[in-house]
């Protein structure tokens, strides 16, 4: 299977080279040429593992990679889960369910395909013999996942930014308290746009990403949303048949990756009838879906810190599909959206995507009732989800990551202070961290003074 630029400027290339490549050339980001139909193995992956589903799933797509290289960085991602169904799905009440995206190293759903990630980072180091840089850009849980996923492998060096003062303490302690020489945890003075836009410049610079071997670690990446999807699919399979019709994902969204990715199982068969964009009042996808307009917005700090976003990067290959594949269409929107911070749709309709808003002090409302209700404890980002739920059908709740990486928010909530084992022993550890200017220039020239051998 070969992949295409949504920007339609660049070579068409490999699972693997796609990969390697991250952003393409022309600034657009890698899709499958042809999205391939699940459809007709639903059937035989239904008693599967997760990572047995996630293996035959990959199969699909990454056809240049050997099956055996492949299983191995399969097996080995999931095998740092503390719970034995990886992604476990707890029954709520009649036909409401949440999905526990929470239970990898890093208490965060980011780590469903950042240990993937990491583990064909390294087959790629194994197989070329050449080191690589891996640069990305975090608004809290992203930076985390990529860290740990990298963590001390042989030949590769990360380099994260992230907002000073814009992630939780625990976020910012499991990206500085790694205590190892391959981590680079960079805060930047400004919002987690400002340094995905420095990223994506310095990917733009195709000269220095060659020499310095840079690749992307950011959902840009094929394989972030690719492993994705798998749970979507994994969820499904898992309800019972009479529930499996009239399935809505109701998922909390910042970077539309996550959203993407269950809308591209949709695509490719998965029989669900929608999508739910939970936002948080960084509602730049919840304007879109209710008035056609998609502009920014100032970067409002929220108590679900993780989706302070205004630019959902992701959402450039929804637009690809949006726009009948016609990269001409995607590159005009994509400038003007860039010169003006705003495209003006008129209409932007999807039959199966639809949107919600929330505030901090509903947030917490939702904690509160849940856990009054069902004696559940969620973090902020899930609670996102249950505004407007949906009433009808089945409905599954993506919840993206662990109560006790944000403690204070539901201590207020619910009188209770969640905890976990592994953040407690971060809070003994010394932090390391870096402080530049969210530019190009500044990124660059950190780059340099710490990469090796250039």
């Amino acid at each position: 299977m070969l992949y295409v630029s949504t920007r339609g400027e660049s070579a068409p290339l490999s699972f693997t080279e796609a990969v390697a490549t991250g952003l393409a050339p022309d600034g657009g980001l890698y899709v499958p040429q042809k999205m391939p139909s699940i459809e007709p193995y639903l059937k035989d992956w239904a008693g599967l593992d997760y990572a047995g589903l996630c293996l035959e799933f990959f199969k699909l797509f990454a056809t240049d990679l050997d099956e055996k290289v492949l299983e191995s960085c399969v097996r080995d991602a999931y095998s740092r889960f503390d719970h034995e169904e990886i992604a476990p799905l707890v029954n709520l009440e009649e036909r409401l369910y949440l999905l526990e995206l929470f239970h990898g190293p890093t208490l965060a759903f980011k780590d469903f395909a950042l240990q993937l990630l990491g583990n064909l980072y390294e087959a790629q180091i194994q197989r070329t013999g050449r080191p690589i840089n891996v640069l990305g850009a975090t608004s809290g849980d992203t930076g985390a996942a990529a860290i740990h996923g990298l963590l001390g492998k042989e030949g590769v060096k990360i380099f994260i930014l992230y907002p000073t003062g814009g992630v939780s303490a625990l976020q910012e302690r499991q990206m500085t308290c790694t205590q190892a020489d391959n981590v680079f945890a960079i805060g930047i003075d400004g919002t987690f746009d400002d340094a995905q836009a420095a990223l994506k410049d310095v990917f733009g610079d195709l000269q220095f990403r060659e020499a310095v071997n840079l690749s992307a670690v950011n959902s840009i990446n094929l394989a972030r949303v690719l492993a994705q999807c798998v749970y979507y699919i994994y969820a499904w399979l898992r309800l019972p048949n009479k529930e499996q019709n009239d399935v809505t994902f109701v998922v909390p969204t910042g970077n539309f990756g996550n959203i993407l990715a269950g809308w591209w199982t949709q695509r490719m068969g998965l029989p669900v009838k929608g999508f739910r964009i939970a936002t948080n009042q960084n509602d730049i996808l919840y304007r879109l879906f209710t008035t056609g307009n998609y502009q920014v917005g100032r970067v409002l700090p929220s108590t679900a810190p993780s989706m302070d976003i205004q630019v959902a990067s992701n959402f450039e290959r929804f637009l690809y599909y949006h726009e009948n594949e016609q990269p001409d269409r995607v590159r005009e929107i994509m400038e003007r959206f860039r010169e003006t911070g705003e495209y003006q749709f008129g209409s932007f309709e999807c039959d199966s995507l639809s949107a919600s808003r929330v505030d901090d002090q509903t947030i917490q409302n939702h904690i509160s009732k849940l856990h009054a209700k069902a004696g559940y404890v969620m973090d902020p980002h899930t609670a996102c989800g249950f505004e407007d739920l949906p009433t009808e059908g089945t409905r599954i709740v993506l919840s993206t990551a662990h109560p006790a990486k944000f403690p204070d928010v539901v201590e207020e909530a619910t009188g209770i202070h969640p905890v976990s084992p592994k953040l407690d022993k971060l809070k003994s550890l010394e932090p390391c961290s870096y402080t530049i200017e969210p530019t190009p220039q500044a990124v660059k020239k950190f780059l340099i003074g710490h990469i090796q051998n250039l």
